[in-house]
């Protein structure tokens, strides 16, 4: 996923249908220097996880 269109879902109110490896996720932050999200599984809050955005996918 590009960087600006992951900012755009990170900031917009509307949930986006994005996967990591083929797990939903949701996108908490986006890094811009580094080209990482902070992420987590829709059904696992918990488990916050540093990706590099190239591993996300918009459905």
């Amino acid at each position: 996923m590009n960087k600006q269109r992951a900012m755009e879902i990170a900031a917009s109110p509307v949930m986006a249908h994005v996967t990591c490896n083929g797990v939903p996720v949701y996108i908490q932050h986006v890094d811009e220097s580094n080209e990482t999200a902070r992420i987590y599984p829709l059904d696992e809050p918990e488990n916050e996880q540093e990706v590099p955005l190239n591993n996300l996918r918009e459905h």
